[in-house]
């Protein structure tokens, strides 16, 4: 695989998780960087690694998405769900667009908060 194509996959990697989020109001965010994981992960350890890291961390949010779920059905919880949904929100964009741009310079990138599955 060419460095060009390497950064490439790394790119989509760090990106998929957030575009397939917003494409399935969220329930699919997992599946991106999956899929690229197992496409990639022979041939590009950058682009595996990237996969990886954005499959864990996503992991993690969902655990957070689970829990602000449940506190929706209280209504004294119901501002902290909305809290721990914007949080989400926010932290995960900014942390793939960070992951992705480092990914184009041929970087590595760890993010944080992973439950480390893949590795």
């Amino acid at each position: 695989m060419s460095e060009s194509e390497e950064r490439t996959w790394t790119v989509l990697a760090h990106l998929s998780a957030p575009i397939a989020a917003v494409l399935s109001a969220g329930s699919l965010s997992l599946l991106g960087p999956l899929i690229i994981y197992f496409l990639v992960r022979k041939r590009s350890p950058l682009a595996r690694n990237a996969a990886a890291g954005a499959f864990n961390f996503n992991v993690s949010f969902w655990v957070l998405y689970v829990v602000a779920w449940v506190l929706i059905f209280t209504v004294i919880a119901i501002p902290v769900a909305v809290a721990i949904w914007l949080v989400i929100f926010v932290v995960s964009a900014i942390t793939h667009i960070v992951g992705a741009i480092r990914g184009a310079r041929g970087e590595y990138f760890t993010y944080p908060f992973q439950i480390k599955i893949l590795r």
